[in-house]
């Protein structure tokens, strides 16, 4: 079997880099991640990385002028190490258009709502103030938009009266760490795929006990 070369860009601890390295060492997993690169020198998943064996970069967003710059320094490092998907985790930093569609349809991200609802920062905050009951996490193909692309899978999540920002988000990453390397098992297996700016195969929301079983 062919695995997805997949490479993870992050900016900070990576938790969701972890799930995706404990996925990728299951026997018949359909990728693997070949590069993690970051934008911060000090990013904390840097260091795990390296210490379980995968090949690090570091392109230091502030050594370069312009953000095209970065971003071509960037896409440099995603190609020289043959990426064929780049999976986003927690990875800060606003992408410019013709970054984005140089990867578009190869890029994921995961956000901790369930799109479209609660786009942009402190997803969990806007959730709690809109008064919904269930919120959750999406996997979605980055477009120029920010938190629009095509939905790959989805994860919801009950809210309890008493939830806070904090409470909730710490009950979304574990939902996230579960969902990821399903959605990515998904794509990089061809089970779900792009077709006319929707994603097509996997599962809809609230099957979370398929997300232990990547369809393959």
């Amino acid at each position: 079997m062919d695995r997805k070369r997949v490479g993870i860009l992050i900016s900070g601890r990576g938790s969701n880099m972890m799930s995706l390295f404990e996925a990728v060492r299951r026997p018949g997993y359909p990728a693997e991640i070949v590069t993690v690169i970051s934008n911060r020198p000090d990013a904390a998943g840097l260091a795990w990385a390296a210490g379980h064996g995968l090949a690090t970069a570091v392109v230091d967003h502030q050594a370069f002028a312009a953000r095209e710059d970065f971003e071509s320094a960037l896409h440099s490092a995603l190609t020289a190490a043959r990426v064929e998907l780049v999976c986003c985790a927690g990875f800060m930093r606003l992408m410019t258009a013709g970054f984005v569609r140089r990867w578009q349809g190869r890029m994921l991200n995961i956000h901790p709502s369930l799109l479209p609802a609660f786009k942009g920062l402190d997803a969990q905050g806007q959730a709690l103030a809109a008064g919904v009951k269930i919120a959750g996490c999406t996997v979605h193909f980055v477009v120029p938009e920010m938190d629009s692309g095509p939905i790959v899978a989805q994860a919801a999540v009950p809210v309890a009266d008493d939830d806070t920002p904090e409470t909730l988000s710490a009950r979304i990453l574990t939902a996230e760490h579960k969902l990821y390397p399903h959605a990515l098992a998904l794509i990089a297996s061809g089970a779900a795929r792009l077709d006319g700016g929707h994603v097509v195969g996997g599962h809809p929301v609230n099957q979370q006990a398929q997300l232990f079983s990547p369809a393959l």
